[in-house]
């Protein structure tokens, strides 16, 4: 049976008592570049944002985000795209709004994506800006075009050595604040390491709502980047289903396990007994593909429930 109503209806009724994710009233929005299979939309929407459009090229992962978002728009190069603003006759005027071509993006409160990793992965060259499929500039030019409130990026370790000064540059270049977390697949309890460098941005500098005034880099998660351990980038990073996680290896507490169990449900199972190679599955190279350039949407949900909580002490303060 179909649910009816929004997203932040739905989890109202699956969450009536968070403060965090209700206490904003208007329901914020978001745009997923890079959006993969769909995993920051699913932890975004978790959180109770909505998502408002798509932009992916693969074939395959287009088929799941129009099972799973049939509603969504989808757009399929992030090189075509843009903001309204990048028209030479915009002015800002309701007019000049009108005449939005096919390939400009609605504005949104919140930007996300995780830009290639390609360039950056100890699976690569690491060749860096000089990879091809280098499109954190098209990222960064489509948020320049749209000046979201929020931005939030996702890149392996590598990023940090090889193009995290350009991003956090680029985004304090036109007004953001930024702050880079390092937030592991087990910090919420996943069977594996999986290390992913988050960078959250607030376009209000200085006043609320900016990451560092709003919560600590406990609540979201992780550990700064910038106090953080050196980050090995190994095979450890891979999936084992008799692995606990980095609890188990480093006596960190798991984020999951200092929540109510009825708000994210049981621990992570282990994998079934079906062996490293599985015979006759279909599309079965697209989805091992898939999900290994994909997010884990309860990290994403996470960042989501920091942000709404941030703008909901800005509702407090302007209030």
């Amino acid at each position: 049976m179909r649910q009816r109503g929004s997203t932040v209806e739905r989890n109202r009724r699956r969450h009536p008592w968070s403060p965090i994710m209700f206490a904003h009233d208007k329901q914020m929005t978001f745009g997923s570049l890079f959006a993969g299979i769909g995993g920051f939309d699913l932890g975004l929407e978790r959180a109770g944002m909505e998502c408002k459009w798509q932009v992916e090229i693969d074939d395959f992962c287009n088929r799941v985000l129009e099972k799973h978002w049939p509603h969504v728009k989808r757009y399929r190069d992030v090189r075509e795209v843009h903001g309204i603003s990048a028209h030479p006759e915009y002015d800002g005027t309701e007019e000049s709004h009108k005449r939005a071509c096919t390939y400009c993006l609605p504005a949104v409160d919140l930007i996300c994506g995780g830009f290639p990793c390609q360039p950056f992965s100890v699976a690569g060259k690491q060749r860096g800006k000089e990879d091809d499929r280098h499109l954190w500039p098209e990222m960064f030019r489509i948020v320049s075009e749209l000046r979201p409130t929020w931005v939030v990026g996702e890149n392996v370790p590598g990023l940090v050595r090889l193009g995290l000064d350009e991003v956090l540059s680029d985004l304090e270049g036109i007004g953001y604040s930024t702050q880079t977390f390092d937030i592991p697949a087990c910090a919420v309890d996943a069977p594996h390491v999986r290390h992913r460098i988050w960078i959250v941005a607030n376009a209000k500098r200085g006043g609320c709502g900016t990451p560092r005034e709003c919560g600590s880099v406990e609540r979201m998660g992780g550990r700064r980047q910038d106090d953080s351990m050196p980050i090995e980038e190994s095979g450890a990073d891979v999936a084992h289903a008799d692995r606990t996680g980095c609890g188990e290896q480093r006596g960190a507490e798991s984020v999951q396990s200092k929540l109510p169990s009825s708000e994210y449900g049981s621990r992570w199972l282990p994998e079934p007994e079906l062996g490293r190679v599985a015979h006759g599955i279909p599309r079965r190279v697209d989805r091992l593909r898939s999900l290994g350039n994909a997010v884990v949407p309860a990290v994403v949900e996470i960042i989501g429930r920091g942000i709404m909580g941030c703008e909901r002490i800005c509702d407090e303060f302007s209030g």
